[in-house]
């Protein structure tokens, strides 16, 4: 199976379907993410905040995939802002991973409350690793309008993309339409509302007339609406499931249905990215 690919603003490519990582216990990482790679998927999403680096490299290795093969993205800890800490942890993680370059690394999240709310230093940090070689591109997660209107304006440098929360119980308009008004392509972290939604009505009828689960629908609207999703499971059987997407389309009229769903603020399962202000 063929996983489309999205062209970023940088030129580089990006799978649209890739493998998340959130909450794999790491001594369970290396085994689930080699499930993952031979079910076929190649983009692999982690994060320094995971804990789970260092087995998504073991799987990495353990795959005898070539590299070029690979699409691997890992993200900012909260707690090393400062240049020369991201710097180290930066270093950090290409270490874990086992590898020379990474794909993408992104800001895991702005925290306007702390650093005095200097999230622009921390983002031409992340620029310099594309500078030097050793990232092929970088981004921003969680980041509201004003905080990518900031550092575009700042710097000149336009994130590849935008991981933000995004699921049809809040589909999170704003950030999108800010996203894609830089050119900034959107990630969509929690695609399912941590399964939420997978008991909706109006989702479970569309799935049935297309032969589908409500998780496959789900992860179908993602794709149809342009969206890169990476969807996280530990089970072989439901990774298999939501890799298999690409037999079917959604018609506009679906896509609006579940668009419709939209809670606003009350759909947010996540912290606000305004308020967040956790660094471990």
């Amino acid at each position: 199976m063929t996983v489309p690919t999205i062209t970023l603003n940088d030129q580089t490519s990006i799978p649209q379907l890739g493998f998340g990582t959130y909450q794999v216990p790491p001594e369970e990482t290396a085994a689930t993410v080699a499930t993952a790679l031979e079910v076929g998927y190649r983009h692999l999403d982690t994060a320094q905040m995971y804990g789970n680096e260092q087995g998504v490299g073991e799987a990495i290795k353990a795959s005898g995939l070539a590299r070029d093969e690979l699409y691997v993205t890992s993200k900012l800890n909260n707690g090393f802002h400062r240049p020369d800490d991201a710097r180290r942890s930066f270093d950090e993680t290409l270490t874990k991973l086992g590898l020379d370059k990474i794909d993408l690394f992104l800001i895991h999240w702005p925290l306007p409350s702390k650093y005095d709310g200097d999230y622009v230093s921390t983002w031409k940090t992340l620029a310099e690793f594309v500078a030097d070689g050793r990232a092929a591109s970088v981004g921003v997660s969680n980041f509201q309008p004003d905080h990518l209107d900031r550092i575009v304006a700042e710097t000149g440098v336009v994130p590849v993309v935008n991981q933000i929360e995004v699921h049809p119980y809040f589909t999170n308009e704003a950030a999108r339409a800010a996203s894609i008004r830089h050119g900034v392509e959107v990630e969509a972290w929690s695609p399912i509302a941590q399964g939420g939604v997978l008991d909706d009505e109006v989702i479970g009828k569309i799935a049935s007339a297309h032969g589908k689960t409500a998780s496959q629908v789900t992860l179908r609207w993602h794709l149809d609406r342009g969206d890169i999703v990476f969807p996280k499971s530990m089970r072989e059987e439901r990774m298999r499931e939501n890799f298999d997407l690409f037999d079917f389309s959604l018609t506009p009229d679906e896509i609006e249905q579940i668009a419709a769903l939209d809670k606003g603020e009350a759909g947010r399962t996540g912290p606000n990215p305004d308020t967040f202000d956790y660094i471990p």
